[in-house]
């Protein structure tokens, strides 16, 4: 099974921008949906950010639509989640995630939690007003 290590998080403030990079242990990590999620203290995770096995195609949450991107580098097996205009309610540790299990083509998404079989440890962001 890959492994993921999530690194970059840390204390941000609000309006700034951050980048968190995910690298994974996999060299077949070209075949893996992969996705970014949140989990916020005293709430449930939630979905933030979708990216296909190619990279070619992304999804993200409304709310941090438009303010978000998620490139990988499938030949350095690294995805990034890359977040501007910050607000304090981004506050969370982000995990990323792999879909592993089955390939669904290039351009394949999973944004549910139940889709991924592959999380690393997390990394905290704190973003201050």
């Amino acid at each position: 099974q890959v492994l993921l290590a999530e690194s970059g998080g840390g204390l941000a403030q609000a309006g700034g921008s951050l980048k968190l990079s995910c690298a994974a242990s996999e060299r077949t990590f070209s075949s893996y949906a992969m996705g970014w999620f949140r989990q916020a203290p005293g709430n449930e995770g939630e979905f933030v950010a979708a990216n296909s096995p190619s990279g070619g195609r992304t999804g993200y949450a409304d709310y941090v639509e438009g303010r978000s991107t998620t490139p990988r580098d499938n030949a350095t097996t690294q995805m990034y989640l890359q977040m501007s205009s910050l607000k304090p309610e981004d506050t969370a540790v982000y995990y990323c995630a792999a879909d592993g299990a089955f390939y669904r083509g290039p351009d394949y998404i999973a944004t549910g939690v139940l889709q991924f079989d592959a999380w690393g440890q997390g990394t905290k962001v704190t973003v201050s007003s």
